[in-house]
């Protein structure tokens, strides 16, 4: 029999290192994991969210639109892990500094503890629902709890495991997921779905639907280096997400547009967002897929969670155990809170709100201040680093990241912008830390960077030799 302290040892070996990888998977394999990822009850639901608020039409074109301009974010972050071999959080240090990196990588643990919760009470209430049907029972709070307890425990012991068949999960939620769709589309016509009448005293537009669209792709993205770090190369890591994400998203969403349509179509009351409503519709298969993609799914967001805090900062020593057994408790705690799961709009636009800045930030530093490299210096809390700035953080980057969420905020909930948030937020945020950073490079006289930093590193644009380094030595 293993031991606890042998246990703990092969534990700690096994999660995900900070450090840079060397990629091995096909842009196939790349390909099927994001397929598999997205696939989930969160995103179907959200395509629960569209209509009536605006035509069934509108909501079908924004789910493509959104998608294709969210996957962009999406696949030039995951490529920044390709080409260092790095998980996103790792990847912050470059823009934030060394000590700056760990405000975005606390946000992200937030994040990713209520996905972990909205995933496991949406399983909990499904499995609340079938087994109502079966026997009269009804403790959505209780069966919440268990299924978020199964996710912690194959995050600590089977992530592995899951991680490889999920692509086979991934297949049979599809095929459930044709089931519905042909059931939908025989009981009603396309005409139909398009007939519906949309109700205007729900405030919903085109660029709303649109934000939320982009916000899912958002949330993806603070994962997406940590997936694609393990692609073999760029073509496949870009490639490979950018198809699976796209189709994942658009089926999903578009599935649970069309399922909460035709529960509407009959006549029947339903409420957004409540797995029961369309599992009462499609019948139990539906119900099992929903219960199968979510222990996939949050079972890597689990261990994503653990491996994310475990190597925040290397300083810090800690170990993969006792802080899975930390956090899971948390997250079982946590996922019984089931009125989380009627603000979840505005858990995405607040994610939209953290992590839109930060996306535009690290896309800016990387692409055009770095061209493209971090070198090994990345990886090392040392004051002589070019990645060190003032006291370890880069103030520009903070700076500019609360301006982004502020005005994240204004334009969603203060002022709503006629086009949204994201797109404003993520441009005006890409081109302020530009400008202030080349301002800085150039001699500008801010304070805000060490100015020894320019004279060990020259010039800010000046870093493809130097970071040539990391992406051939992972």
């Amino acid at each position: 029999m293993t031991s606890p302290e042998t246990m703990a040892v092969n534990l700690d070996g096994q999660h995900d290192s900070a450090g840079p990888v060397r990629g091995t998977q096909s842009l196939l394999h790349i390909g099927m994991i994001w397929l598999a990822a997205n696939l989930v009850v969160t995103t179907l639901l959200t395509g629960t969210l569209f209509t009536p608020a605006v035509s069934f039409g509108t909501a079908s074109a924004m789910i493509v639109v959104g998608t294709l301009i969210g996957v962009l974010v999406l696949v030039l972050v995951g490529n920044m892990g390709t080409r260092t071999g790095l998980p996103t959080m790792a990847l912050t240090r470059g823009s934030f500094g060394i000590r700056g990196s760990i405000l975005p990588a606390v946000a992200n643990l937030i994040i990713l503890m209520g996905w972990s919760w909205v995933q496991a009470m949406l399983a909990g209430v499904t499995v609340n629902y079938l087994v109502h049907e079966a026997t009269g029972f009804s403790n959505p709070m209780l069966f919440s709890a268990i299924c978020q307890a199964i996710v912690v425990v194959l995050a600590i012991f089977g992530h592995t495991g899951i991680s490889r068949v999920e692509p086979w999960l991934a297949l049979a939620i599809l095929i459930v997921m044709g089931f519905v769709f042909a059931a939908a589309f025989s009981a009603f016509s396309p005409g139909e779905f398009a007939a519906m009448p949309v109700d205007a005293s729900l405030g919903g537009t085109p660029f709303i639907t649109l934000d939320m669209v982009i916000a899912t792709a958002i949330s993806w993205t603070v994962l997406s280096a940590d997936m694609n770090r393990h692609a073999k190369s760029s073509t496949a890591g870009i490639v490979g997400s950018g198809i699976g994400y796209t189709l994942s998203t658009s089926i999903a969403m578009f599935l649970g547009l069309v399922a909460f349509s035709a529960v509407l179509l009959r006549g029947h009351e339903a409420t957004p967002f409540d797995p029961s409503v369309i599992v009462a519709e499609f019948g139990w298969p539906l119900g099992i897929a929903i219960f199968l993609s979510v222990m996939a799914t949050n079972t890597m967001v689990v261990f994503g969670m653990v491996t994310s805090v475990v190597n925040a900062q290397s300083k810090w020593h800690l170990k993969f155990l006792p802080t899975a057994i930390v956090l899971g408790i948390i997250s079982v705690i946590g996922s019984t809170f089931l009125g989380l799961l009627n603000q979840f709009t505005d858990f995405l636009f607040i994610i939209s709100a953290f992590f839109v800045p930060v996306f535009a930030i690290m896309i800016a530093d990387y692409y055009l201040l770095k061209r493209r490299g971090y070198s090994r210096q990345i990886l090392h809390e040392r004051p002589e680093s070019r990645y060190w700035y003032r006291g370890g953080v880069n103030w520009i980057a903070v700076i500019v990241w609360v301006v982004g969420a502020v005005l994240s905020y204004v334009l969603s909930y203060v002022a709503p912008s006629p086009i949204g948030a994201n797109i404003p937020a993520f441009v005006i945020s890409f081109a302020l830390y530009l400008g202030l950073m080349l301002g800085i490079g150039r001699g500008g006289a801010l304070g805000l960077i060490d100015p020894r930093d320019r004279m060990r590193t020259g010039h800010l644009l000046d870093g493809a030799d130097e970071t040539a380094a990391l992406r051939l030595e992972h």
